[in-house]
């Protein structure tokens, strides 16, 4: 098939404008703005560096190479798709056109874009077989991704039966952080466990999290919650403050503003809220909660995971049997 690349960058956060405007763009606005589509590596390490004193080597061979094969490697027809770890869904397209510098997207550090022509369906992490996960977990802006991961991808974009045989294809590592690599792999297949809990145990992962984090929980039993799945407070009754009511929502799709508006409905003026969807959230949702008069955090799965792992230490039993986990050191 033709070759297919990822492009994501800061853990996904141009998702939603590469979707809504059609595009795919990196960053590297310090010298980008001057890179030209035929330069050669060496002259943009060059440029790299120029715009960027003290720049490490490494660092500029890295990204240099990158934004060269952004502007370079990539041809119009080629394959492309971007990743979201917050909604965990990858998105499928077709370039469109060359590579151009994006003044106008600047200022949200996307520097150079090009056009794509995104296909419609979404693709879900969870809906992809093991070793295609494991050769998408590149921490790179731009790279390769393996024939038959990019036959996984596309089958489900397409709606199509997911491909027979799945061989994880070896992608070119040159300018791969390997630790940095290990790090984006255990994330994300931590991301796979929790993702794989029902309902109830990731109600009660929730609420181990927050004693971890210092609270004392009461969780509501299987039925009718009126909005609250937990209550998370530091005497355990909801007395003191702060008092946090909870709602879990578990892969039941992204939920939107309606959502967020009657959680909110039911609060008091002196709680706190939390509302955990594995499934995302909506830009209308963000917005609701942002101008909420509860104060309100949304965590998603992927800030779920990354909170359970700077808590782990202090989850207690329970918690641990539900995501249990293996600490591993790396040179810092």
């Amino acid at each position: 098939m033709t070759r297919m690349w990822m492009i994501r960058g800061e853990a996904g956060r141009y998702y939603d404008d590469f979707r809504d405007k059609n595009i795919v763009g990196i960053g590297w606005i310090e010298f980008t703005p001057k890179a030209r589509v035929g330069m050669s590596r060496e002259e943009l390490i060059a440029l790299y560096h120029a715009s960027t004193p003290g720049l490490k080597q490494g660092s500029a061979v890295s990204g240099a190479s990158q934004v060269w094969r952004f502007l370079n490697e990539i041809s119009a027809g080629d394959w492309v798709v971007t990743y979201s770890p917050l909604n965990r869904t990858y998105l499928v397209g077709k370039v469109a056109g060359d590579a151009r510098h994006s003044p106008e997207l600047a200022a949200d550090d996307i520097a150079l874009v090009r056009p794509v022509q995104w296909l419609p369906k979404e693709v879900d992490r969870d809906s992809l077989a093991q070793t295609s996960k494991n050769s998408l977990g590149s921490t790179m802006t731009v790279f390769v991704v393996g024939s038959t991961a990019a036959d996984d991808l596309l089958a489900h974009a397409q709606g199509q039966p997911t491909p027979e045989s799945v061989v994880e294809e070896e992608r070119d590592e040159a300018t791969v952080d390997p630790i940095a690599e290990v790090e984006s792999l255990a994330l994300e297949r931590i991301k796979d466990l929790v993702s794989a809990l029902n309902w109830s145990d990731m109600q009660e992962l929730v609420a181990g999290l927050l004693r971890a984090m210092g609270y004392k929980t009461q969780v509501s039993p299987v039925g009718a919650d009126r909005g609250r799945d937990i209550i998370a407070s530091p005497d355990g009754f909801g007395f003191e403050n702060p008092r946090i009511v909870v709602e879990v929502k578990h892969r039941q799709g992204a939920m939107g503003s309606q959502s967020i508006r009657s959680f909110l409905g039911g609060r008091h003026k002196d709680d706190r809220g939390l509302y955990v969807s594995t499934g995302g959230f909506t830009k209308d949702a963000y917005y609701e909660a942002d101008r909420a008069q509860v104060p309100l955090a949304l965590w998603t799965l992927d800030n779920l995971v990354r909170t359970l792992v700077d808590h782990y230490d202090q989850t207690d039993t329970e918690t641990k049997r539900l995501v249990p986990l293996k600490r591993m050191y790396v040179p810092a």
